[in-house]
């Protein structure tokens, strides 16, 4: 049988080595590579449209007014397409509006240095476009600023709904409805160094808030200041319909809350039908009402009680404002937390912790002498090794 080559295969082949040879012929992956300037609305639109795995599409400051619906948009684990702000002192805003953007069904697209302000409904909301059994997934939102969103009811800066493997960083919020991130059947997530500051006028139930089946998620190294009446929701009350991917019988699981700064919030920490979560390494200071609340709210029989939580390593500040230190609801499970290596000081007083468990290892009435307690950078200055051995001074990677 005859193995020779066609005339026009070799040809091309020949082709193809001399302009390789020459340096004309780019490799594919640059190929995929495109950068678009874009100064407007329109023209970000129309780069939207154009968009594929690798594309840069850079922002120059200025008001890109709202309403950016933007469906199926989807890069690689390799080539992200990247929406990003030139300038980050001077992001370009998104104002008013019901939302400033909606990703519906998109896969790795960052949107970086931006600014949402003053929008009626969520400042940004991202979700899986209702094929619940396919998450949208790689998602990533860095250094944007969002404020102002609500003021009432549940208006939140970032919804998110079926997310998988995405990122949250350096983010700022402050002056919202429901909450400042709001995930609903959400998994594999970052939240890293982003801040949250309440302000008077919003609703502000919580800072953030992962129910509707969400589990794996790390939050560490952010900054809460009076956050919402739960700065961290560790679950919820979903309606069954909108559990991700399938109805399950926690509202969350496996998620951790690590080498944070708490200051204020009714309560900064809130265990609610969640199963395996933990809270470790982080500072609080002057709680509302409680440090942290145990609470059932789905029924026992599709869900299991709220359980296994586990409160380690933390600093925690706090003055007559707290009489009950850990609220309890009906049909829980407060038997099966942890209480470990925690250390209490009340300022005004010599008041130890009523907890529902003993808790072990625990240090009391020592004085941390925060540094700048209020702040996101506030550190323990007592002499004391065991101090420096618990709280968000603590936390490593």
């Amino acid at each position: 049988m005859s193995r020779e080559i066609p005339t026009i295969v070799l040809a091309i082949r020949i082709a193809f080595f001399m302009l390789s040879a020459a340096g004309l012929l780019m490799p594919v992956r640059a190929a995929w590579a495109l950068e678009i300037q874009v100064e407007d609305a329109g023209g970000l639109r129309a780069a939207l449209l154009r968009a594929c795995p690798g594309t840069v599409i850079k922002l120059a400051n200025g008001n890109y007014g709202n309403g950016y619906f933007v469906e199926k948009l989807s890069g690689t684990r390799e080539n992200r397409i990247v929406i990003t702000g030139l300038d980050e002192k001077n992001p370009p805003l998104f104002t008013c509006g019901t939302e400033a953007f909606h990703f519906s069904d998109c896969n790795y697209v960052t949107l970086r240095n931006v600014k949402v302000s003053s929008c009626s409904a969520n400042g940004i909301n991202a979700d899986d476009g209702g094929t619940f059994d396919t998450p949208s997934g790689g998602m990533a939102f860095e250094k944007i600023i969002v404020e102002d969103v609500g003021p009432q009811g549940n208006r939140d800066g970032l919804k998110l709904s079926g997310l998988a493997d995405f990122t949250i960083s350096g983010c700022s919020f402050s002056g919202w409805g429901g909450s400042a991130i709001d995930m609903v059947g959400c998994r594999d997530g970052v939240i890293d160094k982003c801040s949250f500051t309440g302000k008077e006028g919003f609703s502000q139930d919580s800072g953030i808030q992962a129910k509707g089946g969400s589990e794996r998620i790390l939050v560490r190294l952010s900054f809460f200041k009076n956050a919402g009446q739960r700065a961290v929701n560790l679950g919820g009350s979903t309606g069954l319909e909108f559990f991700r991917p399938k109805l399950v019988d926690f509202e969350a699981r496996s998620v951790e809350i690590a080498g944070n700064r708490f200051v204020g919030s009714m309560a900064p920490v809130a265990f609610a039908t969640s199963v395996g979560c933990i809270v470790r390494r982080n500072t609080f200071v002057n709680p509302g009402k409680w440090v942290m609340r145990i609470l059932q709210e789905q029924p026992l029989d599709k869900f299991q009680p709220c359980q296994k939580g586990v409160f380690e390593g933390n600093l925690i500040v706090y003055d007559r404002r707290v009489q009950v230190f850990v609220n309890v609801g009906p049909d829980t499970r407060p038997e099966s937390f942890v209480f470990r290596g925690n250390a209490w000081f009340c300022s005004d007083a010599d008041r130890r912790p009523s907890l529902p468990v003993d808790e072990s290892d625990g240090l009391y009435q020592v004085n941390p002498m925060l540094e700048n307690a209020g702040g996101p950078d506030m550190k323990a200055r007592s002499r004391d090794p065991r101090i420096l051995k618990v709280g968000a001074q603590s936390y490593s990677k």
